[in-house]
């Protein structure tokens, strides 16, 4: 049986360091996209990515900087119209010669599958918790308060999932460094929520296709490698605001209901003192 149409988006940040690494990853894959759309959302045209690569790439500058899931947007909307099947990631990822293959192989392991993604190492090669429950009121708190002064708590635990299992599985999220998105799914969600300009956007994602009926499942027998956070280590207190003010979006939208603002008064005043409190020291 034939591959379904297959298309790639990455989103680029002064990321000149990573595309000849990420190409060749590319080029050595069992399956290539068809088609490849580069968002650089960098102020200067020069972190463009090389231009010697064999694979159909189209280049497109945003110095606004959109944030990634309005640039991943952006690139998905730029891709053929016959792909079915749309990998968005980072840059500083490096695929495995079969991962394409093996994600596409799973895509009906399980019914209504609507996202999938890899197990994901980091530089050193463990394995990243990269699928995870949707961080409701209960998991949510548990592991804000805890996971620093005790690792094994049981919510973080809840949280982070099982990573022993290889077999397919349904999960709540999967991490935005790498996904396997059917195209029909995300264009029906309207894809990447753009209000999140980075972190949550793919807490989010997940939540609303699991809404729409749909399943995001974990391939643990596909890898990736993401070095992480290529781009943004030098910002740290930028990201920890960032963050916190993308966790308030995501709980004003799991708890939506008029009766439920006390619930997200205290939410959003909890987010405030965690981040002022996590930032104090950094300028």
């Amino acid at each position: 049986m034939s591959s379904p149409a297959l298309g790639l988006v990455t989103v680029g940040y002064h990321s000149e360091g990573e595309w000849a690494g990420f190409f060749d990853s590319i080029e050595r894959s069992t399956i290539k996209p068809e088609a490849v759309v580069v968002v650089e959302n960098s102020e200067s045209s020069t972190s463009a990515p090389p231009p010697l690569t064999s694979l159909p790439l189209t280049v497109l500058h945003e110095p606004r900087n959109l944030g990634y899931g309005a640039a991943a947007n952006l690139g998905v909307r730029e891709l053929p119209p016959q792909i079915k099947w749309v990998v968005v990631c980072n840059p500083d990822i490096r695929l495995e010669p079969e991962t394409l293959e093996r994600l596409l192989a799973a895509q009906d392991s399980l019914p209504r599958t609507g996202l999938l993604g890899p197990g994901v190492l980091d530089s050193k090669g463990e394995i990243f918790p990269s699928a995870r429950a949707i961080p409701g009121i209960r998991i949510g708190v548990g592991h804000a308060l805890f996971s620093k002064v005790w690792p094994r708590n049981p919510w973080t635990a809840a949280y982070l999932g099982n990573y022993t299992q290889e077999h397919p599985r349904s999960v709540g999220w999967l991490s935005g460094s790498f996904l396997l998105i059917n195209r029909d799914v995300f264009n029906a969600i309207n894809g990447f929520d753009e209000r999140f300009f980075m972190f949550f956007e793919d807490v989010d994602l997940g939540m609303r296709i699991k809404k729409s009926g749909h399943r995001n499942v974990y391939v643990p027998a596909a890898r990736v490698t993401h070095s992480g956070a290529h781009s943004t280590s030098a910002h740290e207190k930028k990201m920890l605001l960032a963050h916190h003010k993308s966790a308030e979006i995501f709980l004003a939208k799991l708890y939506p209901h008029p009766l439920q603002w006390p619930l997200r008064a205290v939410l959003r005043l909890g987010l405030t003192l965690r981040a002022r409190f996590q930032t104090r020291n950094l300028s």
